[in-house]
């Protein structure tokens, strides 16, 4: 009978270490979750800022014409992204102070929400390297940079106003 009993505990002993180990786990496993979940967001966020990092640039800067008809070029092929460009002879003009768009066109509805205005894109920079145009970006011109966001603070776009 003695050795039943000391069989038993053992036992109960057994059953009971297996329970601690597998509580130990769920613990641990739960908590290394919520790790993985903070690590995804942070993850997260730094993609987003190294997305935007290439933009930062035009937010709120002052760059010559020269430095916008590059960013018209490096930038109007992209996708659901559109450059407006508001030039001096534009206002002086009074014909078009809405400026002109490359790539795909946009517009700011009265929230601030970016709207995409067709499919087409314009692409051809005619007009804007011809002297004689309203449209035609002087390389030693300054002008004003600033970023154009939507709902879900993606960059959709980069406005140039030109200084008077």
């Amino acid at each position: 009978m003695e050795e039943n009993t000391g069989v038993g505990i053992r036992v109960a002993a057994g059953i009971f270490l297996t329970i601690m180990l597998i509580t130990i786990v769920v613990i641990i496993t739960i908590s290394s979750q919520d790790a993985a979940k903070q690590g995804q967001t942070k993850m997260a966020a730094i993609t987003t800022q190294l997305s935007d990092t290439e933009y930062q640039t035009y937010s709120n800067t002052v760059l010559s014409g020269s430095q916008v008809l590059n960013a018209i070029r490096q930038y109007m092929n992209q996708d659901e992204f559109g450059i407006q460009v508001i030039t001096g002879k534009q206002y002086y003009a009074n014909s078009n102070t809405s400026g002109t768009f490359y790539g795909q066109k946009f517009n700011l509805d009265a929230r601030g929400v970016v709207t995409s205005l067709g499919s087409s894109k314009s692409t051809s920079l005619y007009e804007a390297e011809l002297q004689s145009s309203v449209e035609y970006i002087n390389p030693s011109g300054k002008f004003i940079s600033s970023i154009v966001r939507d709902d879900n603070n993606m960059i959709r776009g980069i406005k140039f106003e030109q200084q008077r």
